[in-house]
């Protein structure tokens, strides 16, 4: 059975994320894009996780949730949160997030439990900041049940990463230490995509994962993962991933890694943009304001890679790069806010007519579409699809823009729209 799941979310509680993030609009929202499997994010948040034990319950004995409410059971939720660890190693301040992945709320609230004994503070929010090392995170978790998940969460972006710029590592040994034969994934993150990973071969060996990390409602399932389980478990997933199982996770959505806020280096305030080469050329220098550049993915991956661009990993399983459904529709018809009451109308008119946002970016066919919407939002769906995009990277912590359309074609769009 095909699953699309969505691994790393956050709740209502975790800083800078929406209040709409609540249990029930997270299902109403994954109906609607098409996600079947997705994280419960932010376990460890006491009043959370009383929401995730009220409102939710076990399907059978999965290790997979479903709302009380629901009359079904498509909707799963698996359980998970984002760890933020600041702590010292190998003579360096460190700075990493790790997401979680739980096999029951038993071994979530023995974490918990164990986590305020020891003093973390786990109520100041949904994405704690916890000063321990990844090593004793690992080895806690494995010891309170051997089938936690942990793994590193945006592997490459500069802060809070394992191979950040800031205050990263070079090799996942130097992180884990003893434990890293228990590390059996690692996560993409917006700014990078497989074949960026696949150029350093010390991956190899890992399962690659690619996860929205939303903050908000519309975020969820712009990047997930796309298992065949014949047992829809958390045990399978976790077998899936542990043993990197090519005919269980059969594709990743991407992002495009370019719009992604740390794809090329540069400095935000300055207007600065630099590619690899361009910030070799300047040693590493703001030419405006002559401080060191905030060094993003593409350079990040450069200096670790022992494999030139374009390589493929012969065996790994494919990915797809998707735009999301309503920036296409934005996009198709010039109007700047995804949330905009003329693109609502049109991407509801969509999914009442042809189905969930994911089968409409990946399966439906094009001929479906044109008796429901505009002409130009199927052109831009066809061309998403193909990969005719304009785009300019993000830097320094600014969203990269994928254009669909040239101007002139979109002011054109607008034109007939308005006839």
């Amino acid at each position: 059975m095909q699953q699309i799941a969505d691994l790393h979310i956050h709740s209502r509680y975790s800083r800078a994320c929406s209040p709409q993030l609540t249990l029930k609009n997270i299902d109403k929202t994954c109906r609607i894009k098409g996600i079947d499997i997705i994280a419960t994010g932010d376990f460890t948040y006491p009043l959370w996780f009383k929401s995730i034990n009220e409102d939710l319950v076990e399907i059978g004995d999965s290790g997979l949730y479903k709302l009380k409410i629901a009359v079904d059971k498509k909707i799963k939720f698996i359980l998970s949160t984002e760890l933020a660890l600041i702590y010292k190693d190998g003579g360096k301040a460190r700075r990493i997030h790790l997401v979680l992945q739980a096999p029951n709320v038993k071994a979530v609230a023995a974490l918990n439990f164990w986590l305020e004994k020891n003093n973390y503070n786990i109520k100041s929010d949904g994405r704690p900041i916890l000063g321990m090392s990844a090593v004793e995170l690992v080895k806690v978790c494995l010891n309170i049940h051997p089938q936690f998940l942990i793994y590193p969460a945006h592997i490459w972006t500069p802060w809070f990463a394992v191979f950040g710029s800031k205050s990263g590592f070079d090799s996942l040994e130097e992180c884990f230490h003893e434990y890293t034969e228990n590390i059996y994934a690692y996560e993409t993150g917006l700014s990078s995509d497989p074949e960026m990973n696949w150029r350093l071969s010390a991956l190899d060996k890992l399962t690659l994962l690619s996860n929205s990390d939303a903050h908000s409602l519309a975020n969820i399932g712009r990047e997930a993962n796309v298992f065949e389980l014949e047992e829809v478990s958390y045990k399978s997933i976790y077998e899936a991933i542990k043993n990197k199982d090519t005919k269980k996770l059969k594709y990743t959505i991407e992002f495009y890694p370019e719009e992604g806020m740390y794809h090329f280096d540069g400095h935000r305030l300055c207007g600065v943009r630099f590619t690899p080469g361009e910030t070799k050329k300047h040693k590493g220098i703001c030419p405006v304001c002559k401080k060191p550049l905030v060094i993003g993915v593409m350079n990040r991956v450069e200096e670790l890679a022992d494999r030139p661009s374009g390589f493929k990993l012969a065996g790994a399983p494919g990915f797809k790069k998707l735009v999301e459904l309503d920036k296409i529709i934005a996009e198709a018809i010039n109007i700047k806010s995804r949330q905009a009451a003329k693109v609502q109308t049109e991407y509801n008119n969509l999914i009442r007519g042809a189905g969930s946002e994911m089968e409409i970016l990946l399966t439906k066919s094009l001929a479906d579409f044109k008796k429901i919407t505009l002409p130009e939002i199927v052109e831009g769906i066809k061309r998403v699809r193909n990969g005719e995009l304009i785009i300019e990277p993000g830097f320094d912590g600014q969203y990269g823009k994928i254009k669909i359309f040239k101007e002139e074609e979109k002011n054109k769009n607008q034109q007939s729209v308005l006839l």
